[in-house]
């Protein structure tokens, strides 16, 4: 019974753990890469769930576009720091979507999906915030132009998570 608890586990937990980082680092990444590979790779566990939309391809779609604005807003300077209290919401919201659909479409609790995705979404604005802001004071590097680095290291992680999910079985495998 143990051995089968740790099989599951990493299955939910980790990837979770993934996308709620890039939750933290730009709110409307992890739902894109999710529903993108939702789209593709329907999961039954999401059958009947209010988060089946995230398997829609229309979803996946809308998601990626609203990313790619968010990508570029964030180099404004009317932009507020993420650890603003709206900013940091929407993080913590955007993280407890994707871990609420990822342990849903694995027949889990979206409740528990959900808190965890939160929480590590929340620990990851508060990480990447100091990261940007940190390297930009002892770089003497413009915010914005870290902010390029920071939406490379998204658009490779979250690739690189969706590579660590074999589409046969939608089991973690850890790259």
């Amino acid at each position: 019974m143990k051995n089968s608890k740790k099989k599951n586990r990493p299955a939910k937990f980790w990837p979770v753990m993934g996308f709620a980082t890039l939750a933290g680092m730009r709110s409307m990444s992890a739902p894109a890469f999710l529903s993108h590979y939702l789209s593709r790779q329907p999961h039954a566990g999401l059958d009947g769930s209010m988060l089946r939309f995230m398997q829609k391809p229309l979803t996946a779609t809308a998601l990626k576009v609203i990313a790619a604005g968010e990508m570029v807003a964030d180099k404004l300077p009317t932009t507020p720091d993420r650890i603003a209290p709206p900013a940091l919401l929407g993080r913590l919201l955007s993280g407890a979507l994707v871990g609420a659909a990822w342990y849903k479409s694995r027949h889990g609790s979206a409740l528990s999906g959900g808190i965890v995705g939160g929480l590590a979404a929340v620990a990851s604005t508060f990480v990447s915030y100091a990261l940007r802001t940190g390297i930009s004071k002892q770089t003497d590097t413009p915010v914005a132009l870290v902010g390029v680095g920071e939406d490379a290291l998204v658009v490779a992680g979250g690739t690189a998570l969706l590579r660590g999910v074999q589409p046969a079985h939608g089991e973690w495998r850890p790259l």
